[in-house]
């Protein structure tokens, strides 16, 4: 399997090194912003080519798909264009930045069949796999999620304090990832409510957010989103049930009165990014629709654009 990625930044890498453990696996080409990160990021993963243009990636015929890691206002356009060269393409969340786009990205995957899969690493985090068996296995439902979404960022800087050339979000990026985690472990969303802080004089976005969930099951879930906490950063899940209380934090796993429970054997590896990626070779060597397809998430984004209305009223 030929991978290119696009965007060689703090999570373009975590793909890398997650792709480096994977059987049979060829990194091929590296396309960034700019040649000299492109060409060094090529050096250190081994890739034969790199470039900043995605176009020089789908022209080759020794590349069979594509890791999009770029800025979020071009992942739906870029997804399509990956599929229009006969690619497979996995696009990190979140898959657009509006609910036409998204629907966008999904008909373009039905019509051509290719695999087109978004990033929605918490279902494959083996913390919340492991819940996610005890509710297939019915000995688990979900009454209640709490969860906070906290970054202090009030500069437009990445995971690793570089400067970026996008602005980041919290309702299409980081409210993506718990949106489809709560559809996933407690059903379809079918009421949500969102409120929204002041907007920031020059980044332009909301730095503090909450919002409220309802699924078909009953349960609720309550997110706090902020960019402006000076604390503890990352998201933090609880999960309130009817047989127990869980703390996810990231792969790990505590129940509510903070004993680990041990996760490693839940899958091969306790990393979500590399299991993500083991599930979209696997799904394309299998030719098989992947957890977290486009189709499988699509209605996360379906919430987020009620959301943005919501907020825009």
């Amino acid at each position: 399997m030929r991978i290119a990625l696009a965007g060689a930044g703090a999570f373009g890498e975590k793909h890398l090194d997650g792709l480096k453990k994977i059987e049979g696996v060829e990194i091929v080409s590296i396309i960034s912003r700019t040649a000299e990160q492109a060409a060094a990021v090529a050096a250190k993963y081994g890739a034969k080519h790199s470039s900043t243009e995605l176009e020089d990636a789908l022209a080759r015929d020794d590349v069979d798909a594509v890791i999009l890691c770029t800025p979020t206002q071009m992942h739906a356009s870029q997804a399509i264009a990956c599929m229009d060269a006969g690619k497979h393409v996995q696009v990190e969340i979140p898959l657009a930045d509006s609910w036409a786009d998204s629907e966008a990205v999904l008909a373009k995957s039905q019509a051509t069949g290719l695999t087109c899969m978004v990033g929605h690493t918490r279902r494959f985090n083996p913390s919340h796999q492991w819940v996610h068996n005890r509710i297939t296995a019915g000995e688990f439902a979900v009454q209640q999620m709490d969860v906070q979404t906290y970054f202090f960022r009030r500069r437009n800087i990445n995971a690793k304090g570089e400067a970026r050339s996008w602005t980041d979000h919290l309702l299409w990026h980081h409210a993506a990832h718990t949106v489809d985690l709560f559809a996933y472990q407690a059903g379809r969303i079918v009421k949500a409510n969102a409120l929204q802080g002041p907007l920031h004089p020059e980044l332009g976005i909301a730095m503090d957010m909450s919002i409220q969930l309802l699924s078909e099951s009953g349960a609720i879930c309550t997110l706090s989103l902020s960019f402006n906490n000076d604390g503890p950063l990352g998201t933090y899940f609880r999960y309130i049930g009817d047989t127990g209380t869980y703390l996810a934090r990231y792969d790990d796993l505590f129940t509510g009165k903070e004993e680990q429970i041990d996760v490693s054997k839940v899958d091969v590896s306790m990393n979500g990014i590399e299991l993500q990626d083991r599930e979209f070779i696997a799904a394309i060597r299998e030719g098989r629709e992947p957890n977290s397809s486009v189709g499988k998430v699509l209605d996360c984004y379906r919430v987020l654009g009620e959301l943005e209305t919501q907020l825009n009223g």
